[in-house]
């Protein structure tokens, strides 16, 4: 069963939250919904804002950390163990 919030908030803070939330690809209503749903999760009892990381990253930044995880799926090194994986590290290869 859904229920309805209402909270009063000057316009700028709504207006900056709004563009927060754009820039993650929600609107403001679904920015909320996330944020209270993981406030209210008991797994994170830790009192930490979700959003904490999200705000130091641009979209674009994002998009490029998206494409760099794509090349090294694609043409990254692959191994068999984890023990030949921080070989490699240590080698600095």
């Amino acid at each position: 069963m859904n229920t309805t919030i209402q909270i009063r908030i000057d316009s700028k803070t709504k207006q900056d939250a709004q563009k927060a939330f754009k820039n993650m690809g929600l609107d403001l209503s679904s920015g909320v919904k996330y944020l209270l749903t993981q406030v209210g999760n008991p797994k994170n009892n830790t009192y930490v804002c979700p959003f904490g990381f999200m705000h130091r990253y641009t979209p674009e930044m994002l998009q490029k950390f998206e494409k760099e995880v794509e090349q090294v799926i694609s043409k990254g090194r692959k191994y068999s163990s984890t023990k030949k994986m921080f070989d490699d590290i240590e080698a600095g290869k």
